[in-house]
């Protein structure tokens, strides 16, 4: 079952693809919005497979979403004006869709994804390189090497983020598949931390070490994850 985001705002358009899913055993349609910035939170969490999307939406312009997401060749961009058909190819998207859309050009659309994704074994989530964050009325897109530290507050994880430390609205096991392995190292059960922001590590007691961030705080590496910190850093 390939599972399916709508992000359009245009009453039509919207019909003919949720009418069109709706009738195909194996599309699953997850949701509809209007809201690109929503969209891209869905597709971060990794529980999206396909997504059709228009070019033009307010906050967010279709493109702009592409060059934010990874994944592009899970898209279907659809708009009405073609001049944005070769950029959109550019940026490798499975198919380009003009309104008002035609049925005959999805189902061929469609028919390519089927092919695509028959017998094809789960692909790996791709690293996250940025991520959108909304914490209460501020919103930023975070360019993750930037994160020094990522601490669990049940539910939520906080960012150490330059001066900035946001809430984000995922649970650190949701995130840590994600993470670039050569980057980021889990320290204890609460936190993960940047390689790139240690400037000294020190032995602590019972085979415990503490790591000191540059412009952060001193993180605990449990007795655990510090076999593992050593052996990762050649220690």
């Amino acid at each position: 079952m390939i599972r399916c985001l709508i992000v359009d705002d245009e009453p039509l358009a919207l019909h003919i693809l949720e009418d069109y899913i709706s009738k195909m055993p194996f599309l699953q349609l997850v949701k509809v919005t209007t809201n690109p910035i929503e969209a891209l939170q869905l597709v971060q969490e990794g529980n999206i497979d396909l997504v059709f999307l228009d070019v033009q939406m307010p906050e967010l312009t279709g493109i702009q979403f592409l060059r934010i997401a990874n994944g592009k060749d899970k898209v279907i961009l659809t708009t009405a004006y073609p001049q944005y058909a070769l950029e959109g190819y550019e940026l490798d998207v499975i198919d380009y869709l003009l309104k008002p859309i035609d049925p005959a050009r999805l189902a061929a659309a469609l028919a390519r994804v089927k092919i695509a994704y028959a017998g094809r074994a789960p692909l790996p989530e791709a690293v996250l390189e940025q991520i959108f964050v909304r914490d209460g009325e501020r919103c930023w897109f975070v360019p993750l090497r930037e994160v020094r530290l990522l601490s669990s507050e049940g539910n939520y994880i906080r960012l150490s983020w330059g001066k900035t430390q946001p809430l984000l609205g995922r649970a650190l096991a949701a995130v840590e598949p994600r993470l670039d392995p050569n980057r980021f190292f889990r320290a204890n059960r609460r936190q993960i931390l940047n390689l790139d922001f240690i400037e000294h590590v020190e032995l602590g007691v019972n085979g415990r070490l503490h790591a000191q961030l540059r412009d952060g705080p001193e993180v605990e590496i449990s007795r655990r994850q510090a076999r593992l910190f050593k052996a990762k850093m050649s220690v």
